[in-house]
């Protein structure tokens, strides 16, 4: 088995995060400044994310870096 690489795991961190906000993509994207689409790719591991996005995703989260990152 294959473990999953760190892209896969930080935007399925975003996915569950912001399905348990019950907001969309383009939410999520208007309260963070981030476009849709780049959110979309982060998803789904496509991007590798800067340190100063994830900090603005995560705030628009409502959850602090170490929030995010505890599982």
């Amino acid at each position: 088995m294959t473990e999953q690489s760190i892209e896969i795991k930080v935007g399925k961190r975003i996915k569950d995060l912001r399905n348990q906000l019950g907001i969309s993509q383009e939410e999520l994207g208007f309260r963070s400044g981030v476009h849709r689409t780049y959110i979309a790719s982060l998803e789904v591991g496509k991007r590798n994310i800067s340190i100063a996005t994830l900090e603005k995703i995560v705030k628009a989260l409502d959850v602090s870096l170490s929030e995010f990152f505890s599982i």
